[in-house]
């Protein structure tokens, strides 16, 4: 299982933001924009800062992204 968090960086440029804007409002760690940037897992309470920062649903930042093997 895979995440992509492509929607959670056009929706900062949408905004006219950046990835350090978005870790001063949330107080996220560099750590985890970094694992986001690999489209590695974070935590829901990471997501749920994000979504009440940018009044947006986890939908607009994330999704899903099924594995090949899964699809076999």
């Amino acid at each position: 299982m895979a995440v992509c968090y492509k929607k959670l960086w056009k929706l900062l440029i949408d905004k006219n933001l950046n990835k350090s804007d978005l870790r001063a409002r949330t107080g996220i760690s560099t750590t985890t924009i970094a694992k986001m940037g690999k489209d590695e897992n974070v935590s829901m309470d990471v997501i749920s800062k994000i979504c009440a920062t940018l009044s947006c649903d986890v939908g607009d930042i994330m999704e899903y992204v099924p594995d090949k093997a899964e699809n076999s």
